[in-house]
């Protein structure tokens, strides 16, 4: 494992995937549509703070939440829609990364990280490169989003089940640069009404 550095190569082109397919059977409704302190909803604050890097942006969901996505501001080109939704986080992956524009990277964001800074994400972007994956940390702990250069996609367009791209991370830790970010949102994803309470506080 390396610390991020500067690569000569300057990218052609970067953006960020969103995945916002969820099912959240944890939380007890659906949480991309629970409202924050504020009055946003969780996915409308996540797609402002990732709409404020200026990236291009895929969001990947499923039929019925579409509405939802477009309320609260993905735009219809943005959405790709994944109707194996239920078979896991793999398949909706899968499903985005079929859909990617000829991106040299992306960066791999959920839906559920509505705390996350923009500039955290500026950060990561700027750091993508075509043959790593990059994999922010707060106080030596890894978090979310992950970013995978396009040596990376074609193991990611398999990806399958509920793993995601977790194997891919474990197999490779030659290829992953840490980058360090005074932002402890990249370890905050809410899977419970508690975590959101908790999180909102923090």
């Amino acid at each position: 494992m390396s610390e991020s550095h500067d690569h000569t190569t300057p990218l052609l082109a970067t953006g960020v995937l969103l995945l916002a397919a969820g099912f959240s059977r944890r939380f007890g409704a659906v949480k991309l549509g629970a409202t924050l302190q504020n009055g946003e909803t969780v996915i409308a604050r996540t797609l402002a703070r990732i709409r404020a890097t200026g990236a291009p942006l895929r969001v990947v969901t499923r039929p019925e939440l579409q509405d939802l996505l477009l309320a609260s501001g993905a735009r219809s080109e943005e959405l790709v829609l994944c109707a194996d939704a239920d078979l896991g986080m793999g398949h909706t992956l899968a499903a985005g990364m079929r859909a990617l524009p000829g991106w040299e990277a992306c960066l791999v964001c959920l839906g559920d990280m509505p705390f996350i800074q923009s500039d955290t994400y500026v950060r990561l972007l700027q750091s993508l490169h075509g043959e790593r994956i990059t994999i922010p940390t707060f106080a030596g702990v890894r978090g979310n989003p992950v970013g995978f250069g396009a040596q990376w996609f074609a193991s990611l367009l398999e990806s399958t089940g509920d793993t995601g791209a977790r194997d891919i991370v474990r197999g490779h830790p030659e290829s992953i640069d840490c980058v360090a970010v005074d932002d402890p949102a990249i370890l905050k994803d809410i899977d419970t009404p508690e975590d959101l309470a908790r999180h909102q506080q923090s």
